[in-house]
């Protein structure tokens, strides 16, 4: 397998400030762009493919062994190679495209007549969501929305779970993250993915109930997951639809606007 292994300067761009250096780098036959970063936590060289962009990074712990960073990305080409496989197509939230959404298929229509620039149409043929204005902002408008119904549904939940159990959690924050699909800090805040709204309600109100459960138990212990199974949630099944389904969530991505 060819491997670019001259680093010129069309290939090669270093920002002293920020630590980070990128390079291009032959797999298969298709030139992928590798980003090299330093972090002084890392210990050993790490290779990341991010599940929704494909972005493929190396950190490194130093910024002297950034160089060699990039030698280990060459000899995890092969696994570098499988992760960007397995990363599904994206879809734009775009009129026509059909996204998921609590777990079921709609399509993305046009629509008037609504002070809301973006609803359920219950009246049409098939699940449709239906999305006001001109087509070139349809796109950041589902997401918007998408959004809010991630907000609105997860507080529900997380209100609806923190009263079992007696407890309050001192932030909600929603976010787009990659890795997790909720977490819990020890200072109480709770931190959720808005891709949870696309998943079933029944994976929602899982991982709700899972971060929930962390207000009392801080861990994984046997007598974490007994909370977390007193709250009521559908945990075998719910961990193995994200299992299977999870890395689908992560290819909705607004359209990227063309810039002239």
């Amino acid at each position: 397998m060819n491997v670019h292994r001259k680093r010129n300067r069309e290939e090669s761009s270093f920002t002293p400030a920020r630590r980070i250096k990128r390079e291009l780098l032959k797999i298969e036959g298709k030139t992928v762009e590798v980003i090299l970063r330093t972090n002084p936590r890392a210990r050993r060289f790490i290779v990341k493919v991010d599940p929704s962009t494909g972005e493929v990074s190396v950190v490194a712990p130093t910024i002297r062994s950034l160089d060699r960073a990039f030698d280990f990305a060459r000899k995890e080409r092969s696994w570098i190679a499988g992760r960007l496989a397995t990363i599904p197509e994206p879809v734009h939230l775009e009129l026509g495209a059909t996204i998921m959404f609590r777990g079921s298929d709609y399509v993305i229509r046009s629509g008037e007549g609504r002070r809301t620039p973006v609803w359920i149409d219950r009246d049409a043929l098939r699940p449709t969501i239906r999305v006001t204005g001109s087509a070139e902002h349809s796109s950041r408008r589902v997401l918007d929305w998408l959004k809010r119904e991630a907000r609105r549904k997860i507080d529900e939940r997380v209100m609806f779970y923190a009263v079992q159990l007696g407890v309050r959690p001192r932030r909600i924050t929603i976010r787009d993250t990659s890795s997790r699909w909720g977490s819990c800090s020890s200072a109480r805040s709770l931190s959720f993915s808005w891709r949870l709204i696309l998943a079933p309600p029944a994976v929602l109100d899982y991982v709700v109930a899972h971060e929930v459960a962390h207000l009392r138990e801080l861990n994984h212990k046997p007598r974490f997951w007994r909370l977390v199974e007193s709250l009521g949630p559908e945990v075998d099944s719910s961990q193995a639809w994200l299992s299977e389904n999870g890395a689908l969530l992560h290819r909705y991505a607004p359209r990227a606007r063309t810039l002239q």
